[in-house]
């Protein structure tokens, strides 16, 4: 799942994509750092089974592993501001992606050589840390790009990031089939992660940006003053009054539980619940991002054609009806087909969200920011809740929880409606 929580932050024109040429080259190379953050992240969770039996840890103990990764990319939000401000974008990002690389080695590390938990647990640490910034500086400049070109570009670019994810998931099965050890598995994408973001952010422009909390300005602007800190604090805080970004935090809440519980849980679910294999767990998961992969990129004509609220109650009750079909399983085509349908009904509860928030141009950052928050507090308590969970009840009872934040979701969605219809 990415976090456009300052999305709407980047504004007027960026030296070096003012020409189409330019334009084109930054837009594919935002196309690629998408691509290549959800390589990184499904690489990790194809291999949670195999870490998990190499380091004999039980249920409770996987999440707490899964924490380290979640508390990390909280962290990396914060720090992404700071990257972006005194390195610019480029250098911002490849010392982001580099911190992730250096987090998946120590994590193979640890599961395959030196049989640490603790060493696992500060790789994923690292992993979300490199991430979380990464999440960041993607968005922002996935939005400058947008206003470029002109064209609407973010599904697509969200497309590219579960895309990652797909190409991740499949090579880790591969590897899984084929007893290649984690920590092989792990540095070889490490390495490709580093050398893609490196030629790619060539093309990117070199201007520094700075974050708002109200309307932003390019650093590199003339006569565009910065917010104060107190502004932004302000600014940041007044929008947790208002009853519609907390709806809409809800939607948020729900669909990204629902989203970051299946890259967390649904390969060991499988394996535990189901009795499959560790290759057959990372093959649902692989089919999970697949689904979530086709809901993205089919979404933006579906929500033109019929609304928000519409398409996000769909999104409930496909969900729900496909969790139902996954913990109730009986055969494989109630696994793969509840697999399916969970990831389209989870597919466009975070976007759609980010959208609606901004919906009110005025201080549109920090409504963003709150709902982006919300959201990432998902991911955060995600993993320990339901490893606590499926510890006392089982992996497969944990997952009524998910259910029912899904359904929680459906019933928020008119928060999510649109100003203006065309």
């Amino acid at each position: 799942m990415t976090a456009p929580s300052e999305s709407t932050a980047a504004a007027g024109a960026r030296p070096g994509a003012t020409d189409r040429a330019g334009a084109l080259a930054a837009r594919n190379a935002v196309f690629a750092v998408f691509f290549v953050s959800g390589l990184g992240l499904a690489s990790w969770v194809a291999r949670i089974p195999a870490v998990r039996d190499s380091l004999r840890l039980d249920t409770a103990l996987v999440g707490v592993l899964i924490f380290g990764l979640s508390a990390g990319s909280v962290l990396g939000l914060g720090a992404a501001v700071r990257l972006l401000d005194r390195f610019g974008t480029p250098r911002a990002m490849t010392i982001s992606i580099s911190t992730s690389a250096i987090g998946l080695v120590l994590v193979g590390f640890g599961a395959t050589l030196l049989l640490s938990a603790p060493l696992v647990f500060a790789g994923l640490a690292l992993v979300g840390l490199g991430m979380g910034s990464l999440d960041v500086m993607m968005n922002v400049e996935g939005a400058a790009v947008e206003r470029t070109i002109g064209r609407t570009l973010m599904p697509l670019m969200h497309a590219c990031f579960s895309l990652g994810t797909v190409v991740g998931a499949l090579i880790g099965a591969a590897a899984s089939a084929l007893s290649v050890s984690v920590f092989w598995h792990l540095l070889v994408i490490a390495f490709l992660a580093v050398a893609t973001v490196v030629v790619a952010v060539r093309s990117l422009p070199q201007a520094q940006v700075t974050l708002a909390a109200g309307p932003a300005h390019s650093s590199g602007g003339q006569g565009a003053p910065r917010s104060t800190w107190r502004t932004r604090l302000a600014a940041s805080l007044s929008v947790w009054t208002d009853g519609k970004i907390l709806l809409i935090g809800a939607i948020v809440l729900g669909m990204t539980f629902a989203e970051g519980s299946a890259n967390d849980w649904i390969a060991l679910a499988s394996v535990d619940g189901h009795g499959l294999s560790n290759t057959g767990g990372a093959i649902v998961f692989g089919v999970f991002v697949a689904a979530m992969t086709v809901g993205r990129v089919l979404g933006g004509p579906v929500i033109d054609r019929f609304g928000r609220v519409p398409v996000l109650r769909a999104c409930a009750v496909v969900g729900v009806l496909g969790l139902l079909l996954f913990i109730l399983a009986t055969g494989p085509w109630m696994l793969y087909g509840g697999a399916v349908l969970w990831g389209i009904g989870a597919s466009l509860g975070f976007p759609v969200g980010m959208s609606a928030a901004a919906d009110d141009t005025e201080n549109a950052a920090a409504r963003v920011s709150a709902v982006a928050m919300i959201g990432y507090f998902a991911f955060l308590v995600g993993p320990p809740v339901l490893g606590i969970l499926g510890q006392a009840w089982g992996i497969l009872n944990a997952l009524y929880l998910i259910l029912g934040l899904m359904a929680l979701a459906g019933l928020a969605a008119p928060a999510a409606r649109e100003r203006l219809r065309r």
